[in-house]
């Protein structure tokens, strides 16, 4: 039997933003496509972050102190840097990577020359609804 790997589970696709997306922009696109978190992707369509509802959450308990900071973006509250793996990753190592790092989600990558475009995400919440 063939070992399974990520291109077997993930979620091929990704919803992106820029760095600097306004926060509303952000939680838009989230409520948009029913989704928990954007790839932040930088001029050269690299990811470079990801940026999740927890973090917008996040930023709510903040707020008050952060009255006079304006111009709070997808730079200010992404995870960074990405923690990704390729779609031919074992599915085991992918779920050791999320385990070992107490993360909800891998982006998944394709090498283009120097580039790492994103193709997809495997969630814990993929994960789940195999088992």
């Amino acid at each position: 039997m063939a070992e399974e790997l990520v291109k077997d589970w993930m979620h091929r696709g990704v919803i992106t933003c820029g760095p600097e997306a306004t926060i509303q922009a952000v939680a838009d696109a989230m409520k948009a496509h029913d989704i928990s978190a954007l790839v932040v992707v930088g001029e050269a369509g690299d990811a470079i972050g990801v940026i999740s509802r927890t973090d917008l959450v996040n930023a709510r308990f903040v707020e008050p102190y952060l009255k006079h900071w304006r111009g709070l973006t997808a730079r200010h509250l992404m995870s960074s840097p990405v923690v990704s793996v390729s779609d031919t990753t074992p599915l085991a190592d992918a779920a050791a990577c999320l385990h070992d790092r107490k993360i909800h989600r891998l982006v998944v990558t394709e090498r283009h020359g120097t580039h790492e475009k994103p193709i997809g995400i495997l969630s814990v919440t993929d994960l789940v609804r195999r088992l």
